[in-house]
């Protein structure tokens, strides 16, 4: 089954959007091309000016594939059990969302980022995954009721959308870090701070019900090309990389909150 079938809407009608040849069409004769890649962009105007470039995705791609983070993929992969349709909001490279795919066999996942140099990649993340350029914020070209999980590491959160697009008894699976997150780094280089309630306001979401509350915490031993991947991997790109890193003990310290629509 093409990895993009039954799970999206024209973003200009919000029919029913499915592939053909080497497109995607609704009814009403709107169509999207496939990327060679195999992604589709259903943004509709040009990437903001924050989304993720080719050289953040690469930085990433090294810093996931040499298991640093390996803790929170774990953690992913295990709050995902038994679901069967996983969407990957603000997916990037799609690290998670393949992890969480190789551990189940039947499942089938689709990766959503507003950079389109980030769907490229993670359209080719793993086999069972499809995906598309779409904004989080903005109303997302998928069905009502499609998805069993909705997974956010890191990434923006909009809430009525999730509860939307997932299915009764459907989860949300968010990866927020905590004040203590990278710390030293952000003591060293002057990183963007963490907002002291991320975790806190989420639990308190009306409309939401917390079914648990992980919380993620170790030490990462780093060569200085690691810090510098660590850097530049996500928004502290847009602010400047330091010249000189060095080799450092850097504390990891995220929660995973999964959390069910309430009735």
């Amino acid at each position: 089954m093409n990895p993009l079938a039954g799970w999206l809407t024209c973003p200009t009608c919000d029919a029913a959007l499915e592939p053909e040849e080497r497109r995607l069409a609704c009814p009403a004769g709107h169509g999207f091309d496939l990327a060679k890649q195999g992604y589709v962009n259903l943004l509709g105007h040009a990437a903001p000016a924050n989304a993720d470039t080719p050289a953040m995705l690469d930085a990433r791609a090294r810093f996931l594939a040499a298991g640093h983070y390996a803790a929170i993929t774990e953690a992913t992969t295990a709050a995902l059990a038994g679901c069967r349709r996983i969407v990957e909001v603000g997916a990037g490279t799609g690290h998670y969302l393949a992890a969480a795919l190789e551990a189940l066999p039947e499942a089938r996942g689709l990766a959503t980022d507003v950079s389109p140099a980030a769907a490229r990649r993670a359209a080719r993340c793993h086999p069972r995954a499809g995906a598309i350029v779409a904004d989080t914020w903005a109303h997302l070209p998928l069905r009502d009721g499609t998805a069993d999980a909705v997974l956010c590491v890191f990434a923006p959160r909009n809430m009525e959308e999730f509860r939307r697009v997932l299915s009764p008894g459907g989860r949300l699976v968010v990866v927020v870090p905590q004040t203590g997150h990278l710390a030293e780094l952000r003591a060293r280089h002057g990183l963007l701070d963490v907002a002291s309630d991320k975790a806190a306001g989420l639990t308190r979401r009306p409309g939401w019900t917390l079914t648990a509350e992980t919380s993620v915490v170790s030490r990462l031993d780093l060569s200085s090309g690691a810090v510098a991947d660590l850097i530049a991997m996500g928004p502290n790109a847009f602010h400047g990389l330091p010249e000189r890193v060095a080799p450092a003990m850097v504390t990891l310290a995220v929660s995973m909150l999964v959390l069910r629509p309430s009735v």
